[in-house]
């Protein structure tokens, strides 16, 4: 494998801002209000959006796409061909307005209200993967807490001191499906360690070595840029800081670990401690699977 972070194509310079100024996070971003499922914390005449919402009720068509099984176009497709309910009755027409509290079934399940949200964070150091520590100065909800009203949480984790890519999303489903062993999710890391790294131990890695909890071999694995004392590894297993635990059974200090690479989704253009919204794009194709 010749490392190197991915090269997309796509401009994501537009991010918001540092931790240090989470206020200015919902309009950092032209796309981030163009493109992603979130809600607005903004009020008008008084009340929020979701307050709105119960008040005044929403159309079908973009419940249905809020609860992420479609577009809005999609959606009316969905209806015209009666494969929504609405509290027991088929619904066919277009411009029905339904509330949070009445029973909406597609494919015989019931749709959730809930905006789903998708924010990729480069985590900084010193920053932990937890909802709440009472023990940590950070974590990284603190960073986020201005991203929406939805309740978010981390898919899968990266301890302390791993900078890089990380993923929020009260998408339960698709959280699932990333942190389940069985989809073989790729990850990239780039391992800075205290001293070279000799061309026998890099193939043991890619062979498959021993550690206490098992076995464990890398995808891929390679110098960067011909620095022997940095290493790419690609590996998809989930295991507790499985990287690190590699080089410090053969004899090496990790010095610095950043993930660079997560189901497809790289920190392009995206500084340390800042986020971002996925793009409706990206959101599709990590449903499909086509990012990984």
């Amino acid at each position: 494998m010749g490392y190197r972070e991915n090269r997309e194509k796509r401009d994501f310079s537009r991010t918001n801002k540092s931790s240090n100024n989470q206020a200015d996070n919902k309009t950092a971003s032209n796309s981030g209000k163009k493109n992603i499922q979130t809600s607005d914390i903004r009020k008008r005449n008084g009340l929020t959006k979701h307050e709105r919402i119960e008040k005044e009720g929403i159309r079908l068509n973009k419940f249905i796409a809020n609860a992420g099984v479609c577009s809005r176009r999609e959606a009316d497709k969905l209806i015209q061909e009666g494969q929504i309910t609405v509290n027991g009755k088929v619904i066919t027409e277009m411009g029905v307005t339904v509330n949070k509290s009445d029973e909406i079934i597609y494919n015989g399940k019931r749709l959730s209200s809930e905006l789903l949200v998708y924010v990729l964070l480069n985590k900084p150091k010193d920053v932990v993967t937890t909802l709440k520590d009472p023990h940590a100065k950070l974590t990284v909800m603190d960073i986020v807490h201005n991203a929406c009203d939805e309740r978010i949480y981390p898919v899968g984790r990266l301890d302390k001191n791993t900078t890089g890519v990380l993923l929020l999303t009260n998408d339960g489903d698709l959280s699932k499906k990333l942190t389940h062993p069985k989809y073989n999710v790729k990850k990239i890391y780039h391992v800075f360690l205290d001293k070279q790294v000799t061309k026998k131990h890099l193939d043991d890695i890619q062979t498959g070595i021993t550690l206490d909890d098992g076995t464990i071999k890398a995808d891929a694995i390679s110098y960067v840029e011909g620095r022997k004392n940095e290493i790419g590894i690609e590996i998809h297993s989930g295991r507790n800081r499985i990287v690190r635990r590699i080089f410090e059974h053969l004899g090496y200090r990790v010095e610095k670990l950043d993930r660079v690479y997560f189901a497809g989704l790289t920190k392009k253009a995206l500084p340390r401690g800042r986020w971002r919204y996925l793009t409706d794009k990206e959101i599709k194709l990590l449903k499909a699977g086509l990012l990984t």
